[in-house]
């Protein structure tokens, strides 16, 4: 069992085969129950309200789950499985489609750009950009490697925002081409600042850059015996 913990949030998490489910969820269950014990011996109280839980699996698996009690006693409140939580402001479903998340970004992103147009004409180009750098590229960026390696189409409604972004800036049309307003703005696709977001990552933590809890989960292909004859090692 592995564990996160924040300011004034702790997150629990495992993983398991589909028979070992009830396994699981009893050392899941046991764990708050310490943690609980925990926090009364020192005048605080466990928020169930506050807690959420949520099974990660393919579409099929989740189904067998339907028959399994998967819920975990906080205190003495049940708190039963969700389809959707919210991860530092990434809201993660049980299929980890990240439709949702998607979805919520780009509405948040649209809002501000209706914002924005109201006062184009009074700042120019200029802060217009300052402003969409600071209020929706921001939002794009925020946490976008964990849309890595997602289709297309999933991605695409992001792709729009930055392309609303863009003639926003340029005061276009609906209709006309964004390729070369990117392009003079120095802005990647989404897609790529994805890409550019793990590579960054990746270089981080090979030149020993990044924080324990990155460096920790990542390994180089000479250390596992049946890869380090690879070119890529």
């Amino acid at each position: 069992m592995g564990s996160h913990l924040y300011a004034d949030d702790t997150q629990l998490y495992d993983c398991c085969r589909l028979e070992n489910t009830t396994t699981v969820r009893n050392r899941l269950a046991s764990c708050i129950t310490e943690i609980a014990q925990w926090c009364a011996s020192r005048h605080l109280q466990l928020n169930a309200d506050k807690t959420e839980v949520i099974w990660f699996g393919s579409k099929s698996s989740l189904a067998k789950l339907k028959a399994i009690d998967c819920s975990l006693p906080v205190g003495s409140e049940i708190v039963k499985p969700a389809p959707v939580v919210r991860d530092l402001g990434v809201l993660l479903d049980a299929n980890l489609s990240m439709k949702q998340h998607i979805s919520k970004v780009a509405a948040t992103c649209y809002y501000q750009l209706q914002r924005l147009r109201q006062i184009r004409r009074c700042v120019g180009p200029e802060v217009t950009t300052q402003l969409v750098l600071a209020l929706v590229t921001s939002r794009l960026d925020y946490c976008n490697s964990v849309l890595a390696c997602l289709p297309q189409s999933t991605v695409e409604p992001l792709q729009r925002v930055q392309n609303a972004a863009a003639r926003l800036i340029f005061n276009l049309g609906r209709n006309k081409h964004t390729t070369p307003c990117l392009i003079q703005l120095h802005w990647l696709p989404v897609r790529f600042r994805i890409v550019y977001k793990l590579c960054v990552l990746m270089h981080n933590i090979r030149a020993s850059k990044s924080p324990c809890y990155l460096s920790d989960i990542v390994q180089p292909t000479t250390v596992t015996a049946t890869r380090s004859g690879l070119r890529s090692s």
